[in-house]
């Protein structure tokens, strides 16, 4: 067994207390703070965007965003954004797989910055495999190797298991059963695979092993998401945004924001049969349960 799978993750002091709180409404804390933002690019929105954000936080019942990262200078304005609003702002570093593969050096860059830094990550990511730019280069009639985003996938994936950190990942339709792939290898089971989308046969094995998905806005309108739903455990989901990624259905042209949680949870508990109280707890739970809060 990893060391991974054997030991409780090392998590910073986040400053928040999930323990205890089972059902909303049950408690003060409960109904105030029901909700977490489990995937949003918070360093993407403009300064003035993040202080409206953070401000609005406590009246829409968000505790804490998780605030992945892009690249290097991605986590550095995370890691800042953390420091300024401790126990709000979560901060995941890491590198985004839709994009082009980053040098040597600067590689070597971010991994030394990361470990000097994982006293204060919540979790590695976002990571994971480029299905997207691959069917954008296909589109083109380009031929996409992959080998470097999967060789890099590894790497991340060896570092979260060394720093028994959870790792959040970029990973869809049949990228998932690469990622599924190198988790089993490296006995890694903290894994979260944010907006997810794959065949039964995939979101079987996820299941299985333990794995963690999130939901965006789009489970309000979109069939395969609303389908996922009802198949996945109601002990392995969360909720999210991935702002500032636009949505669609009762959310065009709005700002992404992490009020919007609360219709991911508002459409999740319609779906299951569920008090919307009784899906608040449930999602924030698996929240503060995956990422140690």
């Amino acid at each position: 067994m990893s060391e991974q799978a054997s030991r409780p993750p090392m998590q910073p002091n986040t400053g928040l207390h999930c323990t205890g709180v089972t059902h909303a409404g049950n408690s003060p804390a409960a109904s105030k703070y029901s909700l977490i933002d489990t995937h949003i690019h918070l360093d993407q929105y403009l300064p003035e965007q993040q202080v409206d954000m953070i401000r609005q936080m406590e009246a829409a019942g968000v505790q804490a965003l998780l605030s992945v990262s892009m690249h290097l200078a991605s986590s550095r304005s995370n890691l800042a954004l953390a420091q300024q609003y401790p126990g709000k702002v979560l901060p995941a570093f890491g590198y985004h797989p839709e994009q082009a593969l980053p040098t040597a050096d600067e590689l070597a860059e971010l991994f030394h910055w990361i470990e000097q830094h994982q006293d204060h990550m919540i979790a590695v990511g976002e990571v994971g495999l480029p299905y997207y730019l691959a069917q954008e280069k296909a589109a083109q009639g380009e031929v996409f190797d992959r080998t470097g985003y999967i060789e890099l996938l590894e790497q991340f994936i060896m570092l979260a298991a060394r720093y028994r950190k959870p790792i959040i990942l970029h990973a869809v339709y049949e990228d998932a059963k690469i990622a599924c792939d190198l988790l089993e290898k490296h006995q890694v089971q903290q894994a979260h695979f944010h907006w997810f989308k794959g065949d039964v046969a995939t979101v079987q094995r996820m299941a299985a092993n333990g794995y963690y998905i999130s939901f965006t806005p789009d489970i309000v309108y979109e069939e395969e998401i609303q389908a996922l739903a009802l198949q996945y455990p109601p002990q392995l989901v969360m909720s999210e945004t991935d702002g500032p990624w636009p949505f669609e259905g009762p959310f065009a042209g709005q700002t992404t924001s992490p009020w919007m949680v609360s219709e991911v949870i508002r459409t999740y508990s319609k779906l299951r049969g569920m008090q919307e109280s009784e899906a608040r707890a449930l999602l924030h739970a698996n929240a503060c349960r995956l990422y140690g809060l």
